[in-house]
């Protein structure tokens, strides 16, 4: 299989174009016969997504679906040191067909509405030609250090931050009303509670939030939480995923299909051996799995 490797520039001519020069269709309905990468779906049990094709004994990390289903990016590691490679795998004249875009330029997700990838504390947006140029998110988000954003279809940003002294862990939101972006404010302490909290992921309708936290109460390292927005608009309680997902592992970076059928999520199988990069796989379970842990 042939793999494109290009530079940033290049990035932004190809990144959302196919061969035929066509931008992936927001917000439409997969016709493609093969969806998923034409792999077979995963029951209540979860399973590495595309063994061979994505999930290796190597690095795949950040993997999201563009909202047409038609396009699937993710980040791959190189198994001899640190480089990463930005990928996306694309339907296109009847078959998947994979291209390395660049070197890693951040966790990718795209907006509900297609127009927008974001890349933590930066984006791109769709042109008539696929995407433009690397933007910065601005102020004040540009003094944070932002490992995953992900929007709302209304709009609302949630996103982790890493590094500074007083923001370790803290998950926050910034709300778009009448078209004006509100400043970051942190969750409750709901969510906000643990040594560490981090890659949120919100639901195109804000019901219901994802994020990987630590806490003493957890399987291990690092576990997948969900909360619920209730009634009176607050968020309630994080409720551990439990042992179908959690391990002793590190599982993190949460999110569902554009679609609504399929919880995707990461998983750590072997750490980093010396100078590289640890063995983390990419993991798919049927979205039912969250309806079982929704409170009446």
């Amino acid at each position: 299989m042939k793999r494109v490797r290009t530079g940033i520039l290049c990035l932004v001519l190809v990144l959302g174009a196919g061969a035929s020069g066509q931008a992936d269709k927001a917000n439409a309905q997969s016709p493609n016969p093969a969806p998923y990468l034409a792999q077979q779906p995963p029951g209540l049990t979860a399973e590495p997504f595309a063994p061979g094709r994505v999930s290796s004994p190597g690095y795949e990390y950040g993997g999201v679906f563009s909202p047409d289903m038609d396009a699937f990016y993710f980040i791959r590691g190189d198994e001899e040191g640190h480089a990463q490679d930005f990928v996306v795998f694309r339907y296109e004249d009847e078959s998947w067909r994979e291209t390395v875009l660049s070197p890693r330029v951040g966790q990718p997700f795209i907006a509900p509405d297609g127009a927008t990838l974001h890349l933590g504390g930066r984006y791109m947006e769709r042109t008539d030609a696929g995407w433009s140029e690397i933007h910065s998110l601005g102020q004040p988000f540009d003094d944070i250090q932002i490992m995953r954003l992900t929007a709302s279809s209304a709009g609302t940003y949630v996103f982790d931050e890493i590094g500074s002294a007083d923001g370790d862990g803290v998950l926050r939101y910034s709300r778009l009303v009448d078209g004006v972006r509100e400043a970051p404010r942190p969750f409750n302490a709901a969510i906000n509670t643990g040594s560490f909290n981090a890659h949120p992921f919100i639901a195109p309708d804000k019901s219901y939030i994802l994020w990987d936290g630590r806490r003493t109460s957890g399987f291990g390292g690092s576990d997948i939480y969900i909360s619920f927005r209730q009634a009176d608009g607050e968020w309630g309680a994080a409720i551990n995923l439990g042992e179908a997902i959690n391990t002793p592992a590190w599982e993190a970076s949460a999110s569902v299909t554009p679609d609504g059928r399929y919880l995707f999520f990461h998983r750590m199988i072997q750490p980093a051996d010396g100078d590289g990069l640890p063995d983390v796989d990419i993991f798919w379970v049927d979205a039912q799995i969250l309806d079982t842990l929704r409170p009446d």
